[in-house]
């Protein structure tokens, strides 16, 4: 079900993908949305209720006028309050992997867990992709065929709008966001205090092995796991991927 909620005068929507289960928030990368996390939602279900941010200028929320590092955060905590929910797991790809293990680390009272999916605590993001994004195509088809083999971790964010087939996201506030997200974040992943897990995709171009090993050497309570898979591991390995998440959550603390 898609809800909303207005943060500071801005509309902030999200996926609650709902069952009897206990919350997980879930924040997605660049280039994508909530509905990102849908198959992983059925995965989880019903012992795990997947709820899932459509991150500022993404999906259906609202662009922002900024996409600092403390925008993100400020979001994350209102999300968090407006579900009315305690300490909580918090999963996040990219993006949103740093948005996740900031919160953790600055409200260490509103996580319980830490999934982290193939980003690393120093980002040094390359933006040529998005600024070469095709944009706009007569029809779904040719954006498909633009993107090539890109296109399926793209497609849950295609929008039809009157000039024709593009994105939920903007271009330039995705250049702005990539820009902001680029930097050293040692200091707030090491300061995270719950258990974390870290998913490696072993063809990763963007979390190298020896940066994620070094990452959990860092960490307080981090374990790594690899699997085959690129920098959507969630995507290219979802079976896996799907276990990995519920084995980490099903341990004692």
């Amino acid at each position: 079900m898609r809800e909303f909620f207005m943060v500071g005068g801005r509309k902030l929507s999200y996926l609650d993908f709902g069952g009897p289960g206990r919350p997980l928030l879930a924040l997605h990368g660049h280039y994508n949305e909530a509905s990102a996390f849908a198959s992983l939602a059925e995965a989880l279900a019903p012992r795990w209720r997947v709820i899932a941010l459509d991150q500022r200028g993404h999906g259906e929320s609202d662009r922002a006028t900024s996409y600092e590092r403390d925008d993100y955060i400020a979001d994350v905590v209102a999300f968090h309050r407006h579900l009315g929910v305690g300490p909580v797991p918090v999963l996040g790809h990219s993006l949103g992997g740093v948005n996740a293990y900031q919160f953790a680390a600055r409200h260490p009272d509103k996580v319980s867990r830490l999934l982290v999916e193939d980003i690393g605590a120093v980002v040094d993001c390359d933006w040529s992709f998005t600024t070469r994004l095709p944009l706009p195509a007569p029809s779904r088809e040719d954006l498909v065929a633009a993107l090539g083999a890109t296109a399926p971790y793209l497609e849950c964010s295609f929008r039809q709008k009157r000039s024709g087939w593009g994105f939920s996201f903007g271009i330039d506030d995705t250049v702005t966001s990539q820009k902001a997200l680029n930097g050293d974040h040692w200091d707030d992943w090491t300061a995270v205090s719950c258990p974390t897990l870290l998913v490696h995709g072993t063809r990763s171009d963007e979390l190298s092995a020896g940066h994620a090993r070094t990452m959990v050497a860092r960490g307080r309570r981090a374990r790594l796991v690899e699997l085959a898979a690129g920098h959507v591991v969630h995507h290219d390995a979802p079976e896996q991927f799907a276990a990995a998440v519920t084995d980490f959550l099903s341990e004692p603390c």
